[in-house]
This record gives C-alpha cells, sequence and structure tokens, in this order.
C-alpha cells in the first residue's frame, strides 16, 4: 500500500499495535478504517480491517441466545502481568505442563489433540500473576482455524516440545511454518534479553503480521537427561529461541519460568495508596519498562486517568513523598499516591 497516509492513520496503527485488550483492539480498528485513505491502494486492507472488526465483534458479544449459536469463545481476556500461550505439536506434554504451572483443570490425556478449547490458568511468580493460555496442538496435517485469533491477545509464545519424540525435528518447522501461513511469526527477541534486535513492523503492508516472542520449554527431560540435547536440536533446526530445559511430570525447572517471564517482558511493579494510609502491598499493579504513572493510574481506572493532576512517589529513584507529573517514569517495586 502507499505510503501516503496521514498523521492521524500513523497514530491509529501504532495504537492497534501496543493493544492487547480485545475491546481496545476493535477500537483501533474502527479507528484505522475511519482514517485509512479510501484508494484502490488501500482496499485490500480495508477488507482486512471490516473482517477483523467482524471477528472481534462476535467474539465480545458471546454465544448468541436461542436460535443458532455461535459456540464459545476462543479469545481469552487477558490477565495478571502478560497473557503467554501455550503452542507445540501433539503429545508434547503441553497440557500436563499447564496443570503442574497453574493448578488448571486441562484435559490431560496420552493421545493426540485433547485440549479442544482454550485453557486458560495463572503462573504465580512472588506478588503477581502470569496469565498462561493451553492452545490446542498444531501439526502440518491440522491446527484449528481460530487459534489465530486466540493469539491476537498473546504477548508471547511458550513452545513446548517433547525431547525424547524422535520426530522433535519434524514438529517445530512444521509449526512455525503453519503459523506463518496466517501471518504469524514466532521470534527468539524479548525485550528485556535482547532488546536492539526486537523490531514491530514498519511497513503499513505489515499491520495484521503478528511477531511473538518465544521461548522453547523443552518438556520431558526426564526421559532425556542429556544437558546438551536442546542446544542439538536448536543448532539442527537453525533456531535461536532461548531455551528452558523442564519436566511436567517431575516438576523439574518449573520455577525458572516466572523468573524468564519477568526479566523477559520487563515487568515493572507498581503498589499503591491513598493518603493517610499504609501502601497496599498485596496486589501491585504491572506495567513494563519505560511505563509512566499514567500507565499506572490507567490500570486503576480510567477516569482516574483522564483527571490525574499529580502522583506523590516512593522508591528508589526519587525522595520519599516526591511529587511527579503523570509522565514520570516508574521502576519496580515504587509506591505512588495518585491525586487527581
Amino acid at each position: 500500500m502507499p505510503t501516503n497516509v496521514t498523521p492521524e492513520y500513523k497514530k491509529a496503527e501504532q495504537a492497534y499495535r501496543q493493544a492487547r485488550e480485545p475491546r481496545d483492539r476493535l477500537d483501533c480498528l474502527k479507528e484505522l478504517l475511519r482514517t485509512i485513505p479510501k484508494h484502490k491502494g488501500t482496499e485490500h486492507v480495508q477488507a482486512d480491517i471490516k473482517t477483523r472488526i467482524k471477528q472481534l465483534t462476535e467474539e465480545l458479544a458471546g454465544p448468541k441466545k436461542g436460535g443458532r449459536r455461535s459456540g464459545p469463545s476462543h479469545v481469552v481476556r487477558p490477565e495478571g502481568a502478560a497473557q503467554l500461550c501455550l503452542l507445540g505439536p501433539p503429545n508434547a506434554g503441553k497440557s500436563s505442563l499447564h496443570v503442574r504451572l497453574t493448578g488448571s483443570r486441562s484435559d490431560v490425556g496420552p493421545y493426540p489433540f485433547t485440549t479442544h478449547l482454550p485453557v486458560a490458568g495463572m503462573l504465580a511468580h512472588d506478588d503477581i500473576h502470569f496469565q498462561l493460555v493451553d492452545l490446542p496442538p498444531v501439526s502440518s496435517e491440522f491446527m484449528e482455524p481460530w487459534l489465530v485469533n486466540a493469539l491476537q491477545p498473546a504477548d508471547g509464545v511458550l513452545l513446548v516440545i517433547d525431547l525424547a519424540d524422535p520426530d522433535c525435528l519434524e514438529h517445530v518447522p512444521a509449526i512455525l511454518e503453519r503459523l506463518a501461513e496466517k501471518k504469524v511469526f514466532l521470534r527468539a527477541s524479548w525485550p528485556g534479553l535482547n532488546p536492539d534486535r526486537v523490531q514491530e513492523p514498519a511497513d503499513t503492508e505489515e499491520l495484521f503480521y503478528q511477531y511473538l516472542p518465544t521461548v522453547l520449554i523443552a518438556n520431558k527431560s526426564d526421559l532425556d537427561p542429556d544437558p546438551e540435547e536442546v542446544e542439538v536440536l536448536e543448532e539442527l533446526l537453525g533456531l535461536r529461541f532461548p531455551a528452558l530445559t523442564v519436566s511436567a511430570e517431575t516438576g523439574q525447572g518449573l520455577d525458572e519460568v516466572g523468573a524468564f517471564l519477568f526479566d523477559a517482558l520487563e515487568i515493572i511493579r507498581v503498589y499503591t495508596k491513598t493518603p493517610g494510609k499504609p501502601p497496599d502491598t498485596d496486589k501491585p499493579f504491572t506495567v513494563r519498562r519505560g511505563g509512566t504513572v499514567y500507565d499506572v493510574a490507567r490500570l486503576v481506572h480510567r477516569d482516574i486517568a483522564r483527571t490525574l493532576k499529580f502522583a506523590r512517589m516512593w522508591g528508589r529513584d526519587v525522595f520519599d513523598g516526591q511529587q511527579v507529573g503523570p509522565d514520570h517514569a516508574v521502576s519496580d517495586g515504587d509506591t505512588i499516591e495518585l491525586h487527581f
């Protein structure tokens, strides 16, 4: 598509790329459709936007009451510090891993395609939680048609493989190929590990390409104790994903998952307080590195963010009770008192 789009449209593009909540993404899509230049060169992009608006509207509406039913929603509303999706080939132990990490009731069985719908659970790490969504397996023969929509709100992917499976060399390329057909690309770069390599698409043509940071979870390590197995596998596949070796059976390595996500996604925890009262240290609000006082206020309540005047802050980069503006960047462990 020609690059002579308006600044208004570019702003809407940026907002769409950053949006994670389904409702926010729907609002951004409508703004994209409103501001996109209307000419022959943008017809296919307009059609793509309209299709996505229809899909999101149906997802947000939920199952229809009476008459023909649309079935269950396949998009899980993001919760916690970040949403991560579990992907993998059949019988990789993905659902067993999800159960061990989150305590979910995901179906587990010794036969392929046990998981048919998204299953969400929360992984605790210190005083925050990561939302892990177990998705159906992907193979060269089959991928659920709705799976790509389920990936839209995700902040990253846990690509689960079975170290003991001799066909592992075939499974991973098949998954990458099926996703690429739907404009979903798994990447090795994470903001907190190699930020210089993290590049979002700048071309308007690539607006609906999705690039998801990915960690390779080598499961069933109890069946193959060779510590160099993952390195050999990645070398053969030509991959450079960060990797964790775990066992859903014994629990080996599971403690590393939350710590990895915290560092790799650059999670910042911020605690809030009301004047004259101690801070609430039970449930921090979470943003990413570079997040501001305004971003935290928006998580507390949109009306508070809209009327925010200033905040008082306690933390390592300020003196106790320092007054700061809405654009002030927060650091992990900060406490803020919002005035609005």
